[in-house]
């Protein structure tokens, strides 16, 4: 499924939500509707978030993420290791994401093609300034919305394992199954591979 996508801080109150878009594939799985799963998410707290409108952030962007996976991707999530599943999630988030996935592209994959493991606060700043010239919507965004956004990219990459630790700035590749590469390479997504810095 393509989606027509458009630069967003919507990670700003999404980030990883791993555990939130298995629960979400687990009802898909069991054939309900968006509006049904939705409605049970909420009335059931399934998120386990202890307050309603941290989940009306989350589940937009949960939603969306359960969208872009198929089934051959969803049995992976729910069925396979820890890793897979946070690989995937994190291939749901770039698919999701456009700007997300343009700073994989060409801040991360790029740092990992040339080995270079150090992710910087600069390597940041300077993607986001240039997307700001590029975009007058990014251009738009409030100093504080970017600040926020830039920690929730560093979150993402810390929660999928491709940061060795919360704070640090080390870069780890990620180990992508062979089920998961030939998945994504069958079905067109083999740049999403790439991204990861394979």
């Amino acid at each position: 499924m393509t989606m027509e996508l458009v630069y967003s801080s919507s990670l700003n109150g999404a980030s990883f939500l791993f555990f939130e878009l298995k629960q979400v594939l687990k009802l898909k799985r069991l054939g309900l509707s968006n509006q049904d799963i939705r409605r049970k998410i909420k009335e059931e707290n399934l998120f386990q978030f202890n307050n309603q409108g941290r989940i009306n952030r989350a589940l937009p962007s949960v939603m969306k993420r359960a969208e872009v996976i198929d089934d051959t991707l969803a049995s992976l999530i729910l069925e396979g290791s820890v890793e897979m599943g946070k690989v995937l999630n994190l291939y749901a988030i770039m698919k999701t994401d456009l700007l997300f996935y343009e700073f994989m592209e060409e801040v991360i994959a790029e740092k990992l093609h040339n080995n270079d493991y150090l992710i910087e606060k600069k390597d940041i700043n300077l993607f986001f300034a240039a997307k700001s010239e590029q975009s007058e919507k990014v251009a738009s965004w409030s100093d504080i919305n970017i600040e926020k956004l830039k920690r929730a990219y560093m979150q993402v990459l810390y929660e999928s394992g491709m940061l060795r630790t919360r704070k640090g700035k080390e870069l780890n590749r990620l180990i992508i199954d062979e089920q998961i590469r030939n998945h994504l390479t069958q079905i067109g997504d083999v740049r999403y591979i790439r991204a990861m810095g394979e």
